[in-house]
């Protein structure tokens, strides 16, 4: 009878102890998931508007140490929202674990004039990723957008060639010509950071040829190689590389390649004509060219 108790005794500390080690297993595997919390971001895509920031930043969620806000936070260009605060943004942010890089995306950062010195009082260290393309190539993509936009709200909008020409000459106050001038864009960043914190991407790159340049934003933000080849794939019917993880693909939205117009051969000219000087100007700025018209 006592080797029975006594062997019950044994059967259910051991059980005891068991029980115990997957508690403190599960504890410690959950552990982490207490530390997540919302930070400031340690990256920000400021832009160019039409530039791929979406496609960019989709690409770079990929990464285990990137968690991403999933829309635009528009806290550094517009006034309504920067008189809310820190505290506001940092709420807009995605949950993250320490080790790990918040990263949010607002295009328009690149072209407001106050937005530099904002972000540089919230953070001195923050890292910016910039992506442009060919300036020409993206003034047709705005445009596309801002008509788009327009027809969705059965609001009439003049064809591309009535805006671009004014009297035979380049309207060169067209919105969408002055934030293809990415020199002066970026001479207001350079005010505030220095250019060894501002990471570009070539944009039209990007689109032939993901990988290459996913890789220099990993290594720009000091993270680990993680987001591999076999991470994109072509899409013939799209027409361009959507995502690949763990056996699910993932393609940007509908409005993501929509045909754009044609534009005549001469004001195709007059605008890489145009473009030509201020592309220079950026091209040595950034110490490197990009193969625009």
């Amino acid at each position: 009878m006592l080797w029975t108790v006594l062997l019950a005794a044994l059967l259910l500390l051991v059980l005891l102890q068991s029980q115990v080690c997957v508690c403190l297993r599960e504890l410690r595997q959950s552990a982490p998931v207490s530390n997540a919390t919302q930070r400031l971001p340690g990256a920000i895509i400021i832009g160019v508007r039409k530039g791929g920031t979406r496609a960019l930043l989709e690409m770079l969620n990929l990464h285990p140490d990137i968690e991403v806000a999933k829309a635009e936070v528009h806290f550094f260009n517009l006034d309504d929202n920067y008189r809310r605060g820190l505290g506001w943004y940092r709420a807009q942010m995605p949950l993250s674990l320490p080790g790990q890089v918040a990263v949010e995306k607002t295009p328009g950062y690149f072209t407001a004039p106050q937005a530099p010195a904002r972000v540089r009082d919230m953070s001195r260290d923050v890292r910016l990723i910039l992506i442009v393309r060919d300036p020409a190539e993206r003034l047709v993509s705005d445009y596309t957008q801002v008509l788009h936009n327009r027809r969705e709200r059965h609001k009439p909008y003049q064809p591309l060639e009535q805006l671009l020409m004014r009297d035979g000459q380049l309207n060169t106050n067209y919105k969408a010509i002055q934030r293809s001038l990415y020199h002066l864009h970026l001479r207001n960043w350079l005010r505030h950071f220095p250019l060894e914190q501002i990471h570009v991407v070539d944009g039209d790159a990007l689109i032939r040829d993901p990988f290459p340049e996913i890789r220099k934003v990993e290594s720009f933000l000091h993270l680990a190689p993680r987001i591999a080849p076999s991470n994109f794939y072509f899409n013939q019917t799209k027409g361009f590389y959507c995502l690949l993880s763990e056996g699910h693909d993932k393609c940007l939205d509908e409005s993501k390649g929509r045909p754009h117009p044609e534009l005549s051969s001469d004001v195709r000219q007059a605008l890489c004509q145009f473009f030509r000087e201020p592309s220079q100007r950026f091209f040595q700025m950034v110490g490197r060219t990009f193969d625009w018209c």
